[in-house]
Formats: structure tokens, sequence, C-alpha cells
């Protein structure tokens, strides 16, 4: 584990498994179900395993709207139709899952958003307008109140890009080593920290964790060894704020 200038952690080590008691209950944002418009299939399935591993109750969550649009996997071109976000995020779920305005935060733990294109297409219009873009408005309702109720969150992948208008200036996130984006983290008021694909950066203040999964990763296997330290880390936060409430 290191420090960095601004105070932020990267944990290069595996966080300590023993420490945590297993019965955190943690809000899954999905975005559509596929990396060119929708979640990343890969880091959602990872993440909701080893949730799952850890012993966590976990509940899906997407927006009940149109999709920015709908790209075919196999050639990277537009389709010419329309999905709904949480029809298509239903799919990674296996259909547990609930729309977004049904969230209530008092329910949960914790939060994790995973990457691909639509966090930033669906969940917001960050690919469109950079530092410039807007959160659709339940997530970022959502997002915002765990940050102001002092709840862990983990952003995965490309999801960090929204963490400045989640959190405001100064908050330390990663996105790998992608200077565009990490470049418009930092003109939304965000300090963005390189980080391998294997490790993950902490804003210790805000109870942030991030990691850039395939924004870096060449393989699954690589996506998952940043993905299971996000998550241990979401769930030793969360017991270490249980143990300040005992």
């Amino acid at each position: 584990m290191e420090n960095d200038r601004t105070g932020a952690l990267i944990r290069t080590g595996s966080p300590k498994r023993g420490s945590t008691r297993m019965s955190k209950k943690v809000a899954v944002i999905l975005s559509g179900c596929g990396v060119y418009d929708g979640a990343e299939i890969h880091e959602s399935v990872l993440t909701l395993l080893r949730l799952d591993q850890r012993g966590a109750q976990v509940k899906c969550f997407a927006p009940n709207i149109a999709q920015h649009h709908v790209i075919n996997h196999m050639t990277g071109e537009e389709m010419p139709e329309t999905r709904n976000v949480l029809i298509e995020s239903a799919r990674i779920a296996r259909g547990a899952i609930e729309d977004i305005r049904e969230a209530d935060i008092t329910e949960f733990d914790a939060l994790i958003i995973p990457g691909g294109f639509g966090a930033v297409k669906n969940l917001s219009d960050f690919a469109a307008q950079g530092a410039g873009c807007k959160v659709q408005a339940q997530v970022l309702a959502m997002a915002e109140a765990f940050a102001e109720a002092g709840k862990p969150v983990g952003l995965i992948c490309v999801s960090p890009a929204l963490a400045a208008k989640i959190y405001g200036p100064g908050v330390t996130c990663t996105i790998g080593n992608d200077a565009d984006t990490a470049a418009a983290i930092t003109q939304m008021g965000g300090a963005h920290q390189e980080c391998d694909v294997s490790d993950i950066v902490e804003d210790r203040d805000r109870k942030l964790v991030s990691t850039p999964a395939y924004m870096v990763a060449k393989s699954i296997g690589e996506a998952a060894s940043g993905i299971n330290k996000l998550v241990d880390r979401v769930l030793e936060l969360v017991q270490e704020n249980e143990e300040q409430v005992t």
C-alpha cells in the first residue's frame, strides 16, 4: 500500500480477508448489457460473483430509460433499433433487478457501479460531452445519497469518470492510464491517480474505491484481479462503518 501526494491510497496487496463480517447489503447499478452500449458483462458478473463469494446480499438496479443507442457487438456498427436500459440490464441480473426509482439507500451498506460504455452513454452523457457531462438524474440522486451518508462506493472501469459529479471537486479516483479520460476528470475538479489493473485507488475521506478493470485489462483474469480487491475493500469499509457505530 502506498500514499500519493493527494492522500489517496493505492493498494497493491490483498485486503484483509478475515476482518469482514458477512451480512452486508450492496446495491449494484447496471447500465444495460454489453460493453459498447451497456454494462460491461465480464465486469458486472465478476462484481456479482465476488460479492456472492464474500457472503454479501446484492440487489441490482438500473434506470428505466431508453439506451443512447444499440451497437452490433460483432461489427461495432450502430443498429436501427431501440432498447431499454432496465430490460437489458435484467439479462445480467437474471431478471432480479428493480427500477432505480424504487431504490431505498437506507436498506444498503454500499454501492458498486461496473463499467462499460453504458456508464458514459446511459448513466451519463460523458462519452459525448466529456467534462461538460451530466449524470442521469436518478443515478446521480442515488449515488449522491450514498456519498452523503458516508457509505462506501466502488466505481469500476470508466465509471469513475462520474466521481467528480457525485462527490464534487477534490475527489480522487482512477480509470487506469487513459490520458484523455484522466484529463476530463481533472477538468471536472477530480484528482486522477494512475493505477495498474490489479490495484485499487481509495479516497479515504470519501470512502470511494476505484479500479481500472477493462480500461487496462487484457483478459478477464486481469480484470478480476482489481475487481476482487475493490469488492473486498468496499466490504471492509462497510465493516469499519459498523465498528464506528458500535
